[in-house]
């Protein structure tokens, strides 16, 4: 091979994982607005015992090297439980990074998109993860905005280089910073309250985390009936709640979580927030120790930003005003602890109804993403 030429190889040992992970952050190591996620939460996930979603998921990761560097990743993935019934046979692609250069992309997605028509795919689409609970969509618009640790980011090229590849969209996301107002409308208060009395629910004031991660299996159940019919999601089994449940229920502040239950104790729906980890992960660097959960703790001690990661409503209660209680005591939540600005993170283009959650609220349409698809 010339030192010119691309080779494009699949990760095949423990060494090619740990390049294929450690490649994210040599390529984003002086940006400014890239968050990078733990190094040891992003080996977990390709390891089958590790990450329940091999149960029915299967991936090949590829790494490009030219001049015996590393230039370009890519992961594909198929989950044959979104296969299950489909018309056409799909794989993803995701976890898809890559230098300017359009040779390098070319020969990663030909190599990803070749692996998937062996395997049977006549589609492909991305970026994805295994799971809803894995960081999907291309950024799009706002590369000069702060990353949050649930979302991806990526330089302008990607989009240029992906649409020449012969992708199209499949779906758009829109990302919103709000403002939390100094008190809670008067208004907002007395309608929480009058739905809060029709439909005889009740605020879950969880004690400790151990009774927030007893709810959790409720939450994440909820998950999988309210966003059922949303763009790419894909119910999670009883071995991937177990999992989120511990993963993130465990150190979440349950101040920050919203829980509304029905006279039965059944979740009827919730709001899942959390204080920002930007710029702890910044200062992180990937890892977790000796540094990493020091700036991580004091982040959940002092901050004045908050992300939102997960609403939802149960079905049967859906379009019944359940979000203002939800909203309510978030709200109060952000005053207590001197939060001013939010994190929407990614709501479909489409989504009208949570969109309008932030109907009153001063906000700005800051981010946009985009998820792609193309024939085999």
């Amino acid at each position: 091979m010339s030192s010119n030429q691309i080779e494009v190889t699949p990760v095949e040992s423990k060494s090619d994982l740990k390049r294929f992970v450690d490649f994210q952050y040599k390529l984003y190591r002086n940006n400014a607005f890239y968050v990078p996620p733990l190094r040891q939460a992003e080996l977990e996930t390709f390891d089958p015992k590790r990450n329940p979603a091999f149960e029915h998921c299967e991936a090949k990761l590829f790494l490009a090297k030219k001049s015996d560097q590393i230039v370009g990743r890519i992961a594909g993935i198929i989950n044959h439980q979104e296969n299950n019934g489909a018309e056409k046979r799909s794989a993803r692609f995701g976890w898809a990074d890559f230098v300017d250069d359009q040779e390098v992309s070319q020969q990663l997605f030909s190599s990803v998109e070749t692996w998937a028509r062996q395997r049977g795919c006549q589609i492909i689409k991305g970026p994805y993860g295994f799971s809803n609970m894995d960081k999907a969509g291309l950024l799009t618009e706002g590369f000069d905005e702060l990353a949050t640790m649930a979302v991806l980011y990526n330089y302008p090229y990607y989009a240029e280089h992906v649409a020449r590849l012969g992708y199209e969209k499949l779906v758009d996301w829109k990302e919103f910073e709000a403002t939390v107002p100094q008190s809670i409308p008067d208004r907002v208060t007395r309608f929480a309250k009058m739905i809060k009395e029709r439909y005889e629910l009740v605020e879950f004031e969880a004690k400790s985390k151990q009774e927030l991660v007893e709810m959790g299996h409720q939450i994440f159940e909820l998950i999988n009936l309210a966003y059922k019919d949303l763009e790419g999601f894909i119910p999670h089994s009883q071995a991937q709640i177990d999992l989120f449940v511990k993963r993130y229920l465990t150190f979440i502040n349950p101040d920050f979580i919203s829980i509304i239950a029905d006279k039965q104790g059944k979740v009827a729906g919730f709001g899942i927030t959390m204080p920002s980890f930007s710029r702890a992960l910044q200062k992180a660097r990937g890892r977790f120790f000796p540094f990493g959960i020091f700036h991580l703790r004091r982040a959940m001690q002092k901050n004045n930003r908050a992300d939102l990661y997960l609403i939802a409503v149960r079905p049967d209660l859906q379009n019944k005003g359940i979000t203002a209680l939800i909203f309510n005591k978030i709200i109060e939540t952000f005053i207590a602890y001197g939060i001013k600005k939010v994190e929407t993170n990614p709501e479909l283009e489409s989504n009208h109804d949570v969109q309008n959650l932030w109907k009153g609220y001063e906000m700005r349409e800051h981010k946009r993403r985009r998820c792609y698809i193309k024939s085999l």
